[in-house]
């Protein structure tokens, strides 16, 4: 009965995982195709690590519905590799889209200069061939395998109590570190800059300078500051019980970390497509024009299913993101 529950809400996430992920990734690509913006690129990625993330739960949902349910040892291996590739590159392009709003922060005026599509393709490829080889090191070296006990697939029950801690130590905290440097050094430079602003206006020369320039800077903050919030509460608490259980495993239930804490973490890759479209202006534009030209479709499709047989219709028109510019 647990079981088949656990299996429920996994379907459910997975569904509004890749849903939402989908949907996102759709409206970027137009509005990369509209502004021509590189640094979408970077959320572009994003979303599609995060619905990864989702296809690959979908495959544990399969496990859940099917128990008793006892595969093989590579199978668990290769399945639990893909999971911790998906979460790993959606992890990594967080730090991407964090790293390209403080460059856009820190050199504005040669931003477009330094993020060019040679170097943000490069990036990319690296990122995907980082989180392979996180996810796909226990497959390359059996030492961080676990032998298998019969029981379902999961992160305890596959891999190596070193794997784990090398994963979490190396991985997890320096990219958190690394958050908190980007988001304090964006403090500092927003604070210059309302600093420089005042110092301005006492001088009577505020209307020299352009107001715009701060107002990008809090919005970039905002958005990388409630990213870097809800990583930190929905993977914090799982990394830190995973390393209380693989060091003392008496001290804490693993059961509790991979049925709560780990389904904790994947509501990040949720909270991703949700929070980046509801902070950003121009992502709700986009998916309102998206929405606007879906239901005109349909009322178009409907309306000319009615007519009588026999008298000419016009074809129905192609919406595009070309046409939602207009």
């Amino acid at each position: 009965m647990a079981s088949s529950a656990l299996g429920a809400i996994l379907a459910v996430l997975a569904s509004l995982i890749i849903a939402a992920n989908v949907l996102v990734a759709i409206a970027l690509l137009c509005l990369i195709q509209k502004s021509g913006s590189k640094g979408l690129y970077f959320v572009l990625n994003l979303a599609v690590a995060d619905a990864m993330v989702g296809f690959t739960v979908l495959g544990l949902v399969m496990d859940e519905f099917s128990q008793p349910f006892y595969p093989p040892q590579i199978f668990c291996v290769l399945r639990m590799a893909f999971v911790t590739s998906s979460s790993a590159a959606s992890i990594l392009s967080l730090i991407l889209v964090a790293c390209d709003r403080h460059l856009a922060i820190r050199k504005p005026f040669h931003y477009f200069q330094l993020v060019t599509g040679l170097r943000v393709g490069v990036r990319l490829v690296g990122l995907w061939l980082v989180a392979a080889i996180i996810g796909f090191l226990p497959v390359l070296t059996p030492g961080f395998q676990k032998i298998s006990t019969g029981k379902k697939c999961s992160f305890f029950g596959v891999f190596h109590p070193t794997y784990m801690l090398t994963v979490f130590c190396v991985g997890f905290f320096p990219a958190l570190f690394l958050f908190i440097y980007l988001y304090c050094d964006m403090l500092k430079i927003a604070s210059v800059h309302v600093q420089h602003i005042r110092e301005m206006e006492h001088a009577g020369l505020a209307g020299d300078y352009p107001p715009s320039r701060t107002t990008s800077d809090m919005k970039a903050m905002r958005t990388v500051a409630v990213l870097i919030g809800c990583f930190t509460l929905s993977w914090l608490p799982f990394f830190i019980a995973s390393i209380v259980q693989t060091v003392c495993s008496e001290c804490f239930s693993y059961k509790v970390i991979e049925n709560y804490l780990w389904l904790l973490g994947l509501c990040n890759s949720l909270l991703n497509p949700l929070l980046y479209s509801y902070w950003q202006k121009d992502m709700r534009l986009q998916l309102s024009q998206l929405a606007a030209g879906v239901k005109r479709r349909v009322l178009l499709h409907l309306g000319n299913g009615h007519r009588f047989p026999g008298r000419g219709t016009k074809s129905l028109p192609t919406v595009s993101c070309l046409r939602l510019q207009d």
